[in-house]
């Protein structure tokens, strides 16, 4: 049997689309077969009540049928109550062919998990900060203005607009110290370890943080590479114990702030780290991770600026603007530009063009700087309601990492994080366990922690959110 699409221009000038299992030669007058095509088409509920059919006249030619064969087909049809037809209104599908309901199959499948009362899940933006109308603006500049060969087949470094722009605004507020060429668009930082492991642009070991992002962890371990953790104390990771590990040549870093435990990297660790990657040939991937919000000072420089040719700097949209956007930027040393644009191959892995266009002009126009001191006092006026309330019902719970970001680690009295985290989801509280974030090969004491991301509660839901958190913290010892 075959599929025949029947296309008719009406009145309106709109395409009208019949889908018919039209096949002429499946026995019977033409007039019947067409009979049947329409009443399964029907029965089926691809021609729902009060579907206007195309003038018969139409139907004749797409078909190839003599119109009295379609005329006499649709005067059946409306006899049998399938179609209704009314001068002046055409040929339409009856009230009352609707098709019968399907019989009800019983549910194999669970019925899927209530959400949350209140996400206090990290690494979660707040989705209503969106700026839709300035990013509207900005698509509608950035398309007019673009040229047509934009809309060809491209470049796989990335729009030349978004490199240039990202070039002089990673320079501006980071001090990144790159030029367009260096610049690889990509769709996040998981994009680029992927990229840069399963591409075999780098080998393992890596050296990671003994606490981390749980999916740097598992996009390494996809690409089979083997990680070796670095302690963490206060100022950040013991990069002087790189020299420790003489077959490591990478190393995968949160300097800005580090996840999930807060601070910066010292000065001298950052001068360590590079120190190592100059005596060993080694790289640097620095994961930009919050470098736009911190509230204590000036964002921390990038450590990329210390060393352009053995760091690799990392960064997305995911907090800044939306995790949906899909885009991010690796600035590469000279020596990788190479071997990952030939990883990243078919345009298939390519970020969207529209999208790249657009942060362009929101970049060069000044929407994103403003965007993000808006969006960083949103973020501190939240952390500061968080700590104060904590200050004020659970003065004996620490929190740290507060100098930037999203999120917090609140320590809580040994052996009481299983507890607290079973309590959370019986409240249906979404917060992270701080073990979740440790490294299985740590040597470092394990503490016991939440990780509370304070941004993507709605504002009038997250006063809420935070005595529900304080509702299922331990008592005081």
């Amino acid at each position: 049997m075959t599929d025949s699409w029947v296309n008719h221009a009406g009145r309106t000038g709109s395409d009208l689309h019949l889908n018919l299992d039209w096949n002429p030669a499946g026995g019977g007058s033409r007039r019947a077969v067409l009979g049947r095509a329409l009443r399964e088409a029907i029965r089926e509920g691809r021609l729902p009540p009060g579907t206007r059919l195309p003038p018969y006249r139409s139907l004749a030619a797409d078909l190839g049928l003599a119109r009295n064969t379609v005329a006499e087909t649709y005067a059946e049809l409306v006899a049998e109550g399938w179609l209704t037809a009314r001068q002046g209104a055409g040929t339409q599908v009856a009230p009352r062919a609707t098709p019968a309901a399907p019989p009800r199959v019983p549910d194999l499948v669970p019925p899927p998990p209530r959400p949350p009362a209140h996400d206090l899940r990290q690494g979660l933006p707040d989705a209503s900060a969106f700026p839709r109308t300035a990013w509207l603006a900005a698509a509608r500049r950035a398309l007019t203005a673009a040229p047509h060969e934009a809309f060809g087949p491209g470049d796989p470094r990335g729009r030349p607009e978004l490199r240039r722009a990202l070039a002089g605004y990673l320079s501006r507020v980071r001090g990144v110290r790159t030029s367009p060429d260096t610049i690889v668009v990509c769709s996040g930082v998981a994009h680029a370890l992927r990229l840069l492991f399963d591409g075999d642009v780098l080998r393992g070991p890596l050296a990671v943080e003994s606490y981390g992002l749980p999916f740097h962890r598992s996009v390494l371990e996809a690409a089979r590479v083997r990680t070796v953790p670095l302690t963490l104390d206060e100022h950040g990771a013991h990069t002087h114990d790189l020299t420790a590990h003489p077959g490591v040549r990478a190393a995968l870093l949160t300097p800005a702030h580090q996840f999930p435990t807060g601070g910066s990297l010292h000065p001298r660790r950052r001068a360590a780290a590079v120190d190592w990657a100059r005596a060993t040939g080694g790289v640097v991937l620095e994961d930009d991770y919050d470098g736009e919000f911190r509230y204590d000072r000036e964002p921390v420089g990038a450590v990329q600026g210390l060393d352009p040719q053995h760091v690799v700097h990392l960064g997305s949209l995911s907090k800044s603007l939306s995790p949906a956007l899909r885009l991010g930027w690796m600035v590469l040393p000279d020596h990788l530009v190479e071997p990952v644009l030939r990883a990243k191959g078919e345009r298939e892995a390519w970020a969207g063009v529209t999208d790249q266009l657009t942060l362009a002009d929101f970049i060069e126009s000044g929407h994103y700087d403003r965007h993000v001191r808006r969006t960083r006092q949103r973020y501190r006026d939240r952390r500061d309601r968080l700590v104060a309330l904590l200050a004020r019902r659970a003065p004996h719970i620490t929190p740290t990492g507060i100098a930037a970001g999203l999120h917090a680690v609140l320590h809580l009295p040994p052996g009481t994080e299983r507890s607290v985290t079973r309590a959370a989801a019986r409240q249906r509280i979404a917060v992270d366990p701080l073990a979740a974030f440790r490294h299985p090969a740590a040597a470092m004491t394990a503490h016991d922690g939440l990780v509370v991301g304070y941004a993507a509660p709605p504002d009038h839901r997250l006063e809420a959110a935070l005595d529900a958190l304080c509702g299922i913290l331990p008592p005081p010892p």
